[in-house]
């Protein structure tokens, strides 16, 4: 056969193998929420089996990797992130939220704590996805939140009965302006643990570090700056290069979280550690908030809460 000649064995359309069992076709949204950004996907497409869902989302983001390459991951803990929303389990609720805290560098799952920043882009992933009616102005949406069996109600600029993405809100850590979405919660004390002071105590001693052991939408072991020998205004930068600090701050922490009833939290997130300090730009306080391994560039609006109630 000559590099001209046409071989009819190709003038049908050539069937495509079929796919291997294991592979699946999933529907995703990538929405930035906050601060956050992750895949939103609907709990009816996902497998039941919480083993066999764990492994899934790996796979989704790309973990484990540092860079997570094969993934939707962005190698960053505010990328990796996962918002699993559902039909309501819960009489009051429009639709159930799960957050799944995906690890980058190793296979972890970690669906014990809640992200407010994810959870501020559920309303309108829900309306998009047929799960709520919007209405003409502004729509409610009730989430029941499951990480911290919590019910949240979310406001959303629906004009014309379609969610508004454009707006003239801005937050710290994002570029840019969008529209403004409005949380409001109940009872979020001791979300976790059952209680907003866990020990019964506002105040305790572990090793020689006074802590605050605190559950208020996230549970959080707060410290002062300069009983861990900082001043409290240093960058994440500088925070995520003290080695020994870290090492320091996970044994207390370990030790805050059997306290808390929350068991052996080693790879865990929670409970988060923020670092406390007097106020230099205004303000009441200056903070650092480490999540756990690295301190968080930006805020989180659910430490703030806890810093709040401890101040």
């Amino acid at each position: 056969m000559s590099l001209i000649d046409v071989s009819p064995t190709f003038s049908q359309p050539i069937a495509a193998p079929e796919k291997p069992a294991r592979q699946r076709k999933v529907s995703c949204v990538l929405m930035r929420g906050g601060t956050s950004r992750g895949p939103f996907l609907l709990e009816e497409d996902l497998p039941r089996d919480e083993a066999a869902r764990d492994q899934f989302l790996l796979t989704v983001m790309g973990s484990p990797h540092p860079l997570q390459i094969d993934g939707l991951g962005g190698a960053n803990s505010l990328t990796s992130k996962v918002a699993i929303v559902g039909r309501p389990s819960h009489p009051q609720a429009d639709v159930d939220y799960l957050f799944a805290q995906v690890a980058i560098d190793r296979a972890a799952v970690d669906t014990g704590p809640n992200c407010g920043n994810m959870l501020s882009a559920v309303g309108p992933f829900a309306i998009e996805a047929g799960l709520v009616e919007a209405q003409d102005g502004e729509t409610t949406v009730r989430i029941f939140n499951r990480n911290t069996k919590s019910l949240v109600e979310a406001t959303i600029q629906t004009p014309g009965g379609e969610v508004a993405y454009d707006g003239d809100t801005m937050i710290d850590g994002v570029a840019g302006s969008a529209a403004p979405i409005r949380l409001s919660f109940g009872d979020a004390a001791g979300g976790k643990t059952g209680a907003l002071f866990p020990t019964g105590q506002r105040r305790e001693m572990i090793e020689d570090v006074a802590v605050t052991l605190i559950d208020y939408a996230m549970p959080m072991m707060l410290v002062r700056a300069d009983a861990i020998g900082l001043a409290g205004d240093e960058t994440p930068a500088q925070i995520d290069a003290n080695t020994a600090l870290f090492t320091r701050l996970e044994r207390l922490r370990r030790e805050a979280g059997r306290r808390m009833g929350l068991g052996d939290v080693t790879g865990r997130v929670i409970p988060k550690i923020g670092i406390l300090s007097p106020a230099r730009h205004g303000g009441a306080i200056t903070s650092r908030h480490l999540v756990p391994a690295t301190c968080r560039p930006f805020g989180d609006w659910r430490a703030l809460r806890c810093r709040r109630c401890a101040a």
